[in-house]
């Protein structure tokens, strides 16, 4: 007797099968693509919203956006990565800048966030772009649950003084947030060590884009390497 009525079904069902399985990976694929291009998306509106809350859109005359330098420093970005600084500029004259900054010392993992520093070497001011850090504590940190974050605005090295820029527990000046000591301290060290960067680098307020060294790779015009 043939196996043919067998066969043919079975084959059949292989094809259905594998036909399935196509489809469903190439919906997949379709839905994270999506999803992650809608992800950036939100990201970059969130970071641009960001950036103009520390130096306003009308105090400058050049496109924030647009006028950038390629940072690769550990002493900025703690997880090895590489980001833009964003130059202000009147009339032709650099007038603040705002550094990217990753801390991978927050309780629950990275905490990703903008120092904003002016020309007199003064804070303009902080904000936090991401963290996974605990609800109802750590997240205290955010500008939408608490004003934390305002106590940086016109904060320098000297003020207070380099010794005072930590949370009170460690005999520094800034508030550690009652049971959330490792979030607050994460923050105070990523932003005295911006403004440590910036106070090491000059040049990143040229009048001029500066330009980059010999030997640099520069994701956008300009870059600073780590180690700079």
């Amino acid at each position: 007797m043939s196996n043919d009525h067998l066969i043919k079904p079975m084959t059949g069902n292989g094809f259905l099968l594998g036909l399935f399985a196509i489809v469903t990976t190439g919906l997949v694929v379709l839905t994270f693509t999506v999803s992650e291009d809608r992800i950036i998306e939100q990201q970059r509106k969130a970071k641009e919203k960001a950036l103009f809350e520390l130096i306003p859109e009308q105090a400058m005359d050049n496109t924030l956006l647009e006028d950038t330098v390629a940072i690769n420093s550990q002493q900025l970005l703690a997880d090895g990565s590489s980001d833009l600084a964003y130059i202000a500029r009147k009339d032709g004259e650099a007038i603040g800048v705002i550094l990217p900054v990753v801390s991978t010392q927050g309780y629950n993992g990275k905490i990703r966030l903008i120092v904003g520093i002016l020309k007199d070497r003064s804070l303009a001011g902080v904000r936090i772009l991401s963290h996974k850090e605990t609800p109802g504590l750590g997240d205290k940190v955010d500008l939408n649950k608490s004003d934390w974050l305002l106590d940086f605005d016109g904060k320098s090295l000297g003020q207070p003084k380099l010794a005072q820029w930590s949370v009170q527990k460690d005999g520094g000046q800034f508030d550690q947030l009652t049971g959330a000591t490792i979030t607050p301290r994460a923050i105070v060290k990523s932003v005295k060590q911006a403004l440590l960067y910036f106070d090491q680098h000059p040049q990143l307020l040229a009048d001029k884009p500066v330009k980059p060294q010999s030997g640099e790779a520069a994701t956008s015009g300009n870059s600073f390497e780590a180690g700079d």
